[in-house]
This record gives C-alpha cells, structure tokens and sequence, in this order.
C-alpha cells in the first residue's frame, strides 16, 4: 500500500513524509476520522513507508521485500490487531485476531483497505447483534509480540484498528508500553470514535486527524467510474459526504432502496411528531428497533442531512440546497417547522442517538428516547 493508492489527502500525506524526513517519528500515533476517508489505508502506507529501503519522491518504492509483505499485510514486524468475535463461542474461549489474519487480509485486499467495520463484522458472519472485541488476552499478545527484536525492517509496527472496541482491562494493560515502548517501536492505532477511548491512551498519542475527502477529488473518483454529467458528478460527490465508501454504495446504485427506506422512516417519524401520536412513536421506535445496526445508523446519518436541508431551506438558501423528488417536496412543506430554536436540539439527538447504537445500546430504549424527544420539539417555533 503506498500514499499514491490513497484516495485525496495529499496535505496529510505530505506532512507524514515532512515527519519522516525530519526524523519526528512518534512512538504511538493515533489516526482518527471515517473509514471512508482512508484511515486503515493511510496507516497502512504511513508503515510501508517507514520501513521502504528505497523510499522516493515522497512515497515507498513499492518493489522492495519490505514494500511487499507490508502491501500483503505479511510481513513479521507488522503486527495487527482489530477487533473479532464468533457466534457460538464457548464459555472462556479465548479468540484474538491472529485465527482471522487471513480473512482480514483477504477483506483489505479485496476492497484496497476501504471497508466500514460493519463489513468486516458481516466477513465474520456476527449476525445483527454481535459486535467484534479486542480482549484483555489480545493485549498480553501485544505485549509478547513487541518483546521480541525486529526481524527484518527498521521499525516493528503495530496497528491496532479499532482501539475503541477494547475493554478496560484490555485498555489499561497496554498503558506502560504504549508510553515506553522498546526502541524502534512505533503503534499506529486507528480509531472512528476515539471519545471512546481512555483518557489515559489519548495522552500517550499524537492524533493524526483524517478528514474527509474532498468534493473535487470525489468528483474525479465518480468521473473514472463511467460518470460524465457534471451536475450529477457534483451531486454524487456532495451526498457522499466526503466519504468514499459512500460514494461507492452511489454509484452502484445500493443506496437507492436505503435510501427510500431512510427517507420513509423520516416522514413517518416527523409527521408522527407533528401531530403527537405518542403511541405511534413508540410503534416507530420499535420498528426501527429490528433493523441491523448499519440500517439504523444510515437512518441517523439520513436524518441528520435531511434536517440540515430543511433548515437552509428554512433560512432561505434552497440555491445550494441538494435536494430533489420526494425529498424536496417534503423538506420544501417541513422547512418552516425547523429553525434556530430547535436544529441545534435535533441534531444533538441525532448524535446522541448515534452514539449510543454505536456503543451497542438497546435500540429499542435508544429509538423510544429519540422519537419522543424530536416530537417536542417539531411544533416549536
């Protein structure tokens, strides 16, 4: 993997290159931000280059032996770890990551190093309601995989994806080592929700930020993709987000029933309110309830751009608002139900709510909360 196979992102690469240059690497580094905006892939490239024999012009070489297990995600001094789980586990089975590395790497390979959490949780075949771990018996394994001197490469790498998915325990052992790790060491830790981690681990490492792709380098990633309309280049961009995963569920037309169903789910929540069918919200609540985890955060993530739609319309920006069909009809008709008094409140429901899932809350508590919270506030004005 080298910086040239990351999509966007040519400021952060530039200065990860400046760091290396300067000699400025940093023991333990924590990449945030969306899958979708490279974080796996750039961390990926950030240790091929650190341990490239021939790097050039800002990049790995690509072709040395390094350059190569690395890509394959096979070399000796890079150990990763992420979070697993099976169904059917025993009572005090013990599962890391290593029994997975091989579909790990055949799920990286496959997508370039672009996939969601919930993809890789799906590769494992969890179901809707299991979730992935990193264990305290992980973390002992991190411990006794760093002790040992570097095989081949100049640094011996560990990137932990996912560090949020550890437990306290897990989390605590890893404290001492992530704050004095052996010489030549250096921990990639990459994170979606690093407000979940410890305070204690975000103390001990220098955050590298990942933002979000931008609308230009989009827009070129859906023109290679056959797209040659303009208009509907700068759409598909812009609804992505800044995410390429994203994106690519657009382009292949797979959001387009999730769409609708997110769409749906909003006008009955928001007519429901309006009209204060409390009863009727609980009925929502539940419905929304026996959807998977990902339909119930696409539904969150939907319902916080509808809500920011209707409040330009509201303000009268409709010029740079992107809505159209039955999106715009409605939003047009909800607009001036939505205004300073409240989009702050929603949206920080919608957050609240989010977060929750992601911390695998019940989600009919969390679906009852948010419906009955947002009906109190739609008829304010």
């Amino acid at each position: 993997m080298q910086f040239r196979d990351i999509i966007g992102q040519e400021e952060l690469k530039r200065r990860l290159v400046a760091s290396v240059a300067a000699g400025r690497v940093s023991h333990a580094q924590l990449f945030t931000g969306a899958a979708g905006a490279g974080t796996l892939p750039l961390a990926v490239a950030y240790a091929q280059y650190l341990n490239c024999r021939h790097r050039a012009d800002g990049d790995s070489c690509g072709v040395c032996p390094d350059c190569r297990q690395i890509a394959a995600l096979a070399h000796p001094d890079l150990h990763l770890v992420f979070p697993v789980n099976k169904q059917g586990k025993k009572s005090g089975e013990v599962i890391t990551s290593d029994a997975f590395l091989p579909l790990f790497r055949t799920v990286f390979a496959r997508s370039n190093g672009y996939f969601s959490p919930q993809e890789w949780y799906d590769a494992l075949d969890l179901g809707k309601t299991l979730r992935g771990a990193i264990s305290a018996r992980e973390a002992d394994e991190i411990i006794r995989k760093l002790s040992f001197k570097s095989f081949e490469a100049e640094y011996k790498v560990m990137l932990v994806w996912l560090p949020e998915t550890m437990n306290e325990e897990a989390a605590n052992k890893i404290l001492k080592i992530l704050e004095e790790p052996w010489e030549k060491t250096v921990f990639l830790l990459v994170s979606e929700a690093p407000d979940r981690l410890l305070q204690t681990i975000l103390s001990r490492t220098q955050e590298v930020a990942v933002p979000r792709i931008s609308t230009e380098v989009l827009e070129a990633v859906a023109a290679r993709h056959g797209q040659s309309d303009p208009a509907r280049l700068h759409n598909l961009a812009r609804l992505a987000g800044g995410d390429y995963l994203t994106l690519q569920r657009l382009l292949a037309g797979e959001d387009d029933e999730l769409t609708r169903d997110c769409f749906g789910l909003f006008c009955s929540l928001m007519r429901l309110s309006y009209n204060d069918k409390h009863l009727e919200l609980v009925s929502w609540a539940e419905e929304v309830a026996h959807l998977s985890r990902e339909q119930q955060r696409a539904f969150l993530r939907h319902a916080a751009r509808l809500l920011r739609e209707s409040y330009m319309l509201h303000a009268g920006l409709a010029d740079i608002s992107y809505l159209w069909g039955a999106e715009a009809d409605f939003c047009g008709k909800f607009a001036p139900f939505i205004g300073n008094e409240n989009v702050e409140f929603l949206l920080d429901e919608i957050e609240r709510a989010m977060r929750q899932i992601t911390q695998n809350g019940n989600p009919t508590i969390v679906f009852t909360h948010f419906a009955l919270s947002v009906s109190k506030q739609i008829r304010r004005k």
